[in-house]
């Protein structure tokens, strides 16, 4: 039998999207329960490391390929855990991790896609971005931080921004952690409730659930409008922390296989080496 393609099961049809319609809590692709869906991520660590080496290696041997992992959700809907439990079944020499907060006002005033830039992964890395370019026409559209003239023209600029990065070897994997409001609620009542989690907890999370509709809707003209063929799209359910972790670990690997990387051949006689060696 066989197995599912991720990127087409999670990736959303052409066209406008309506998040309501896709159920937070579906495990499309895995028909497990949660233990199941534990077993099965772990089984993938192999898969994974052996091919994230791959890349490492082709980058260390003079390679220009390379991966970004684009994470956007709501707050609670688990950006941190899928690095912890997805990215962390890699080495991590070969990952670097950025989270985009507020930008500074030097950062602004180089315009929105500068930052951006700057954290890109070098070759032969794994980058993640913990939020990302999709900022400015989310949040900066639901606070109203521009006018509706700017966040249009950045949708463009994105899409001008990854077909380039595309271009130069670097494999766009987007993923949007789809989680309810309901569930959101309750994993914010678990920081309040458990003061080794008050650190995560921020009164700003509240004033923004207020938001919630207005936040869904600027995702759904994100991914209506920067879904295309070269840096497409994923919406991954996440009120289940274990799919959530499973379905990103899926797709990084089937993006990594892709790549088709061997490992770089020997750039010295290997059996003069060896004779070196039993001398040695």
């Amino acid at each position: 039998m066989t197995p599912p393609s991720w990127s087409k099961l999670l990736r959303p049809q052409p066209g406008p999207v309506d998040l309501a319609a896709i159920d937070t809590r579906g495990t499309p692709g895995f028909t497990g329960d949660k233990t199941a869906g534990r077993e099965a991520l772990l089984e993938l660590e192999p898969t994974i490391a052996d091919l994230q080496e791959r890349l490492y290696a082709h980058g260390r041997s003079g390679g220009e390929r390379r991966l970004l992992l684009v994470l956007q959700g709501m707050d609670t809907s688990g950006k941190g855990g899928t690095m912890r439990k997805a990215v962390g079944l890699m080495d991590p020499q070969g990952v670097s991790i950025k989270a985009f907060g507020r930008p500074t006002a030097a950062e602004k005033r180089r315009g929105f896609l500068w930052r951006i830039r700057q954290a890109l992964p070098a070759a032969g890395r794994l980058g993640v971005f913990d939020r990302s370019q999709y900022e400015d026409v989310l949040a900066a559209r639901v606070r109203r931080l521009t006018t509706p003239a700017v966040i249009e023209r950045r949708y463009d600029a994105i899409n001008e921004f990854e077909k380039e990065l595309v271009d130069s070897g670097c494999v766009v994997v987007k993923v949007m952690l789809h989680i309810s409001r309901d569930e959101q609620k309750a994993r914010l009542a678990e920081r309040l409730d458990n003061p080794e989690k008050h650190w995560k907890y921020n009164p700003g999370d509240i004033d923004d659930r207020k938001l919630w509709d207005e936040f869904q809707h600027a995702y759904e003209i994100a991914l209506e409008r920067c879904n295309t063929d070269v840096a497409p799209w994923h919406v991954v359910p996440a009120d289940r922390k274990w799919y959530r972790n499973l379905a990103v670990a899926h797709l990084l690997i089937e993006h990594l296989r892709d790549l088709g990387l061997d490992w770089p051949p020997a750039d010295f006689d290997v059996e003069a080496e060896r004779a070196r060696l039993d001398g040695s």
